[in-house]
């Protein structure tokens, strides 16, 4: 038997929620009741584009079952509060909040309602990132440096880079080393274009994050140095790549004695898939089953936090050195079985 549809609804259709509206229009479970903007035009030429119609604020949640927020990020909380008020669950995209006290009270606001909270961190579902967490499980990591470059771009960013871009790499970090930093530094030029950061973690594991709006190539990998092995990632691509066993040797020719290095190249099997369209998928899957979404509230808010900290230190360098204080505030969930806004 088909799947039962899903009521679902976009409050922003920049270009992030017009990507949305395309990937709900796309897949079998969701049943893409409107769309909403500021921009008058904007939402008819999305709504026409995906076969759907043009609300407003205050009638979508009415309509919805589940809705995604892609407004400016200014603006996540205040349509957060209305949807979760009215019991309806959302995906809120990236970054989630700018001010962490107010994510914190859209968690317990959405735990007291028994409402799905998710936060889009899209690379989470990228295939290859994916691969990498299996991969992972067997070897014993040192280090993780992760490039996210690229040129200037055409639109207005209300955020610096560390906001936009290297808070995807930040996440990313947190979710495959399952804990927090110990300590942050961070130096950044350019008005915080072009930003990079060392994180400390536990068993002296560091991280290495650079992000950058002034790069004249777009580049998007992560290298995780193990005590055995070289293993990189291509976001792009979808790839992953396993070196081993490097072995240099000098090698004599009719021109003179040469360096080189050999190794063994293995090359994980990647699935295909859209990010956006597995994001979704397993945003929808929460809401039917009423279950902890794939990236919670506060991993959302973990990765504010950070970037936060990450913001200040490339700013003002006299800032010095962040500890671990403040990095981290957990919500008290007891008293509650469901977990969903978490």
């Amino acid at each position: 038997m088909p799947e039962q549809q899903i009521p679902v609804g976009i409050v922003g259709v920049g270009t992030m929620g017009s990507h949305h509206a395309r990937a709900y229009s796309e897949l079998p479970r969701a049943d893409l009741v409107g769309v909403v903007d500021e921009d008058e035009a904007r939402a008819q030429s999305v709504a026409e584009e995906y076969s759907t119609r043009v609300l407003d604020r205050s009638s979508v949640f009415d309509r919805v079952e589940a809705v995604s927020i892609a407004v400016p990020t200014h603006a996540h909380a205040p349509v957060a509060r209305e949807a979760i008020d009215a019991g309806v669950d959302v995906l809120i995209e990236k970054p989630f909040v700018r001010e962490p006290a107010v994510g914190r009270g859209l968690i317990e606001r959405a735990r007291d309602r028994d409402v799905v909270l998710q936060v889009g961190h899209i690379e989470r579902f990228n295939p290859a990132i994916q691969t990498l967490t299996d991969v992972l499980t067997d070897l014993d990591v040192i280090a993780i440096d992760a490039r996210r470059l690229g040129p200037p771009v055409d639109r207005d960013i209300d955020q610096s880079v560390a906001y936009d871009l290297m808070i995807h790499d930040i996440d990313i970090l947190l979710a495959l080393l399952e804990s927090d930093p110990l300590s942050i530094s961070a130096v950044g030029c350019h008005d915080n274009r072009h930003v990079t950061t060392t994180l400390r973690f536990d068993e002296e594991i560091v991280g290495t994050v650079t992000a950058s709006r002034l790069t004249q190539q777009k580049v998007r990998e992560c290298w995780i140095t193990a005590s055995d092995c070289l293993v990189v990632v291509d976001y792009i691509e979808q790839s992953v790549r396993i070196h081993r066993h490097s072995m240099p040797e000098y090698v004599e020719s009719t021109d003179g004695v040469r360096y080189r290095h050999e190794s063994i190249t293995e090359r994980p099997t990647v699935e295909n898939g859209e990010p956006l369209k597995q994001e979704l998928s397993s945003f929808l899957e929460s809401v039917t089953e009423r279950s902890e979404p794939a990236v919670t509230g506060l991993d959302g808010l973990r990765a504010v936090e950070i970037v936060r900290q990450i913001d200040t230190l490339a700013t003002d360098p006299s800032a010095g050195t962040a500890n671990d204080a403040g990095i981290r505030q957990p919500i008290d969930t007891s008293g509650s079985d469901f977990t969903g806004g978490l």
